[in-house]
């Protein structure tokens, strides 16, 4: 991923007003992420831990939306990501909504999906950062095609916010 500027990433979000776009948290260490390992961004908001943001590069362009964090209830489990398919056990996985783009969003529909909590999907798909017990599961796949699947994952999540 090409390294994004902080008015790249507050432009960038389809389901924000401009408002809460100028008001978001966005990293302060953009210049050190690892952009070459990095299928997208994502972060979470330091002063709302229920609130994160995923920038991803769509048709060549840096497409952005706001999640939110639902609250976990009941026993520590084992859960998947639905993008990165990296197990972990615990909080690990989060159920993230986003608000519906345009209109619908502002009907009040969203879509969810279970993501890695720390939204770090791309290094655990490197073998970056480890998940722990579980982790990844052994695929025979390719990095290359892992790498396609997960922006595919992504691409079609942002298609369902969009719709």
């Amino acid at each position: 991923m090409k390294p994004l500027t902080e008015p790249d990433i507050r432009a960038s979000f389809v389901n924000s007003t401009k408002g809460e776009a100028k008001r978001m948290h966005v990293p302060r260490d953009l210049a050190d992420r690892p952009w070459d390992d990095l299928d997208f961004l994502g972060w979470r908001d330091p002063a709302a831990p229920e609130r994160s943001y995923v920038v991803a590069v769509l048709d060549d362009r840096p497409v952005g939306m706001a999640l939110r964090r639902a609250t976990q209830s009941g026993l520590p489990r084992k859960s998947m990501c639905s993008w990165c398919l990296t197990t972990h056990s615990g909080d690990g996985v989060s159920l993230m909504t986003a608000r519906k783009a345009g209109k619908q969003g502002q009907l009040g529909n969203s879509v969810g999906v279970y993501l890695c909590a720390d939204l770090d999907c791309s290094l655990y798909l490197r073998g970056r950062k480890d998940a722990g017990f579980g982790g990844r599961i052994h695929e025979s796949l390719t990095l290359q095609e892992k790498v396609d699947r997960i922006l595919a994952n992504v691409a079609a999540f942002f298609a369902r916010v969009s719709s």
